[in-house]
């Protein structure tokens, strides 16, 4: 027992000791709220700012980047539009030269159709004069050669002109 007594008187502790102890704690406290808490609460707010401010930043760019986003989107977007436009004029423009080209060609078609179909008109009837006027020539010819056989007798010449001389007179 008394083992235990010498055990328990050690771990009980005195009132001096308690006094001294309590008066070193509160000595210390006073120190170190004089001279470390100020510069501990300083270098802590400090770093709190930072950290909100580092935050802050942080928020800031990623509000931008998404506005950036989104403008890059609309700029994309508005890219596509205008290559589409882009496309759909050219394409209009391309059909509208091939039907030009086709009316042209159309136009010049015509134009030569005609041109052909009133030389063609124009050599028929050139041909057909010719062969009017040949015509013509032969049958004098040959009315020349008849009269001359038939005029070689007087009274066949007579009878002729006296022939003549009444159809004249009738028209």
């Amino acid at each position: 027992m008394s083992s235990l007594f010498i055990l328990a008187s050690l771990i009980e502790p005195g009132i001096g000791l308690i006094f001294w102890t309590a008066i070193t704690f509160i000595l210390l406290l006073v120190i170190l709220g004089k001279f470390a808490w100020k510069p501990i609460l300083t270098a802590i707010k400090t770093r709190e700012k930072g950290i909100e401010n580092a935050l802050a930043s942080a928020e800031s760019a990623l509000n931008d980047m998404r506005e950036l986003k989104s403008a890059n989107e609309i700029i994309l977007t508005q890219a596509r539009t205008e290559r589409d436009n882009m496309l759909k004029e050219a394409r209009e423009t391309k059909d509208n030269i091939i039907a030009e080209a086709k009316q042209k060609a159309q136009v010049e078609q015509d134009r030569i159709m005609s041109s052909a179909r009133e030389q063609i008109t124009n050599e028929k009837n050139a041909a057909i004069s010719e062969l009017k006027n040949q015509v013509a020539v032969l049958s004098i010819e040959i009315a020349e050669k008849i009269l001359k056989l038939e005029l070689t007798n007087d009274e066949k010449q007579k009878a002729l002109v006296s022939n003549l001389m009444k159809d004249l007179n009738l028209n």
